[in-house]
């Protein structure tokens, strides 16, 4: 497998590339930054021997590994995405290198007192020993996704200087936007022309994911009537009291703080609010669909009876489908999760089959036809300061998208 080295090499070099999205956007992709890094990896791309690489309009790039055997075998893809949430800059980043981590306490930045612990952020513990690369505690790292991108290069330029491993036809695709929802939207599932993918986007070494969220938005509009207070008796109607009635209407436990594993929740995102009019923004989430469903039913009802009681319309709510559990699409083509766990078992990597809290490109890729379970990438504590990924997560998961193209190439 390429070196520690070049593959730390290769990660930097995307990282220090500023990608952050912007959801404010109408463009695709939605900042021009992402132009730096998608042209750079379309260069790569061909740099490293790739075929019919592609970049097209909206920043997709799309690039062949031809198959080296002389029968026919499924066509498989990875799948990454080369933008950085806007929850938290991506401008500037300080890559650090943490060599042999002892297991204690990283200072991140000394000038401002970050410190990565363990006593915090437990999964540290589990790469004493490795190198672990960190930010400098101002921004965030960014290796969701491009760890994910560097696992998949360096995995097709080694398939590519090892011809020896045998392999069908490989597809690779990166993609922008996924952190704002739209990293599927504008992807041509029958240009790519795989039967299956994988999206290399995961947390901690081990993680196959075939499961994610059912996912919706709901804008709750509150409105009130603005009276003078010393003439506001019987009058005035404060928005934001009726805004803290509706947030204290839904059930306390159910929010991402309270749950975990398969529990759904409310989460209250954002509020902006005057006395004339307050406005909630929420996102729903559950894996199982009657639940998600019922969450949404739930607070439309909570809206009809609060206009019931105020006897008009104060509230107004919007309620809008963003993403659906890929496991619909996958259970049916289990195999392809099949090939991934062998794999990982085949590299003394202890699969670690989950479902994922959140959502992913291969959820609405598998809507459109294109099954797409998620790898593990390595990295950790994604869309902050206390981001990190350890190097050889992202050899292992390097190996794994090799033995995965040498699995699907065995002959029947």
């Amino acid at each position: 497998m390429l070196s520690k080295e070049y593959i730390i090499k290769r990660f930097i070099s995307y990282v220090t590339i500023d990608t952050e999205s912007d959801p404010t956007s109408n463009t695709t992709p939605s900042t021009k930054k992402q132009w730096d890094l998608a042209n750079k990896l379309a260069e790569e791309l061909k740099a490293i021997g790739m075929s019919d690489v592609t970049i097209d309009d909206n920043a997709y790039i799309m690039a062949t590994l031809p198959s080296n055997i002389d029968f026919d075998v499924p066509t498989i893809g990875f799948i990454s995405h080369f933008d950085t949430s806007p929850d938290f800059t991506g401008a500037n980043v300080k890559p650090q290198i943490h060599e042999n981590y002892l297991g204690g306490d990283i200072l991140l930045n000394k000038e401002e007192n970050i410190v990565l612990s363990p006593n915090y952020f437990e999964d540290l513990r589990l790469y004493i020993g490795q190198t672990l690369i960190t930010t400098d505690g101002t921004t965030l790292l960014g290796a969701d996704d491009k760890a994910g991108i560097c696992e998949i290069v360096s995995a097709m330029e080694y398939l590519i200087q090892h011809p020896e491993i045998k392999h069908g036809k490989i597809r690779v695709g990166f993609t922008p936007d996924e952190e704002i929802g739209r990293g599927a939207h504008k992807f041509d599932v029958k240009k790519f022309g795989a039967d299956w993918a994988y999206t290399m986007d995961g947390s901690q070494i081990g993680e196959l994911e075939y499961e994610n969220f059912n996912a919706a938005s709901a804008v709750v509009k509150v409105k009130g009537k603005i009276v003078h207070p010393g003439y506001a008796k019987d009058k005035l109607i404060n928005s934001m009291y009726i805004a803290t009635e509706f947030i204290n209407s839904l059930p306390m436990l159910e929010t991402p703080e309270h749950t975990d594993g398969y529990q759904g929740f409310f989460h209250l995102h954002d509020i902006e609010g005057h006395v004339e009019e307050t406005k909630l923004q929420y996102i729903i989430r559950d894996h199982d669909k009657e639940h998600f469903e019922a969450r949404k039913e739930m607070m439309q009802k909570l809206t009809n009876e609060l206009n019931s009681q105020y006897q008009r319309e104060v509230i107004t709510i919007e309620i809008k489908d963003q993403y659906y559990n890929m496991k619909e699409k996958v259970e049916p083509v289990m195999h392809i999760v099949d090939i991934a766990e062998e794999a990982m078992k085949q590299l003394n990597i202890k699969p670690l089959i989950k479902a994922i809290r959140g959502g992913t490109d291969g959820s609405q890729l598998s809507y459109m036809g294109l099954p797409c379970p998620n790898i593990f990438a390595g990295g950790h504590n994604f869309h902050g300061r206390y981001e990190y990924v350890p190097v050889e997560s992202m050899i292992k998961a390097t190996e794994v998208i090799c033995k995965i193209a040498e699995l699907t190439a065995l002959k029947k």
